[in-house]
């Protein structure tokens, strides 16, 4: 797979297609969850495409910048296609979204909501949750944030 990072304008639309299928896949049909997939806040957010030797985007994440979901900055709509679960490729997606929000957006903190049975998987990035179990969209879901915190230090 390759890997790259895209505001929203510089997507082309093949990208915009391929991504949201992927996450519409995901979250709207196997998740069988109706609810608003296209939120407004695309065109805000910087874009995580992990392409296929075909040029298919297959893997994607969200990444907003403080002040557009949350007042810190924050990834969301992390997504896999079905046939590339269980290979590493979500941690990969994850690694890169966690780097761009470092490296690029001088982010001191990452808020994600997770849902609650991928509770381990964030926390494997050092993620700790920061809210009590609650539902959105008829899933359990639960507020995470990295770094966590040890005493009063970051």
């Amino acid at each position: 797979m390759t890997w790259e990072i895209k505001t929203f304008g510089e997507l082309s639309t093949n990208e915009l297609h391929d991504l949201l299928k992927t996450r519409v896949d995901v979250f709207v049909v196997e998740q069988e969850c109706a609810y608003p997939e296209i939120d407004g806040k695309d065109p805000l957010c910087i874009h995580v495409l992990g392409k296929n030797s075909s040029g298919k985007t297959l893997a994607t994440a969200r990444i907003a910048p403080a002040g557009v979901i949350y007042g810190e900055v924050s990834i969301g709509r992390v997504a896999i296609d079905k046939s590339l679960r269980g290979t590493g490729v979500g941690k990969i997606v994850m690694e890169q979204a966690m780097t761009f929000c470092i490296e690029e957006l001088n982010a001191k903190t990452i808020k994600i909501a997770a849902q609650l049975y991928l509770k381990k998987f964030y926390s494997g990035f050092g993620f700790t949750q920061i809210s009590d179990v609650y539902l959105w969209d008829g899933i359990e879901h639960i507020d995470m944030r990295f770094p966590k915190k040890i005493g009063n230090r970051q």
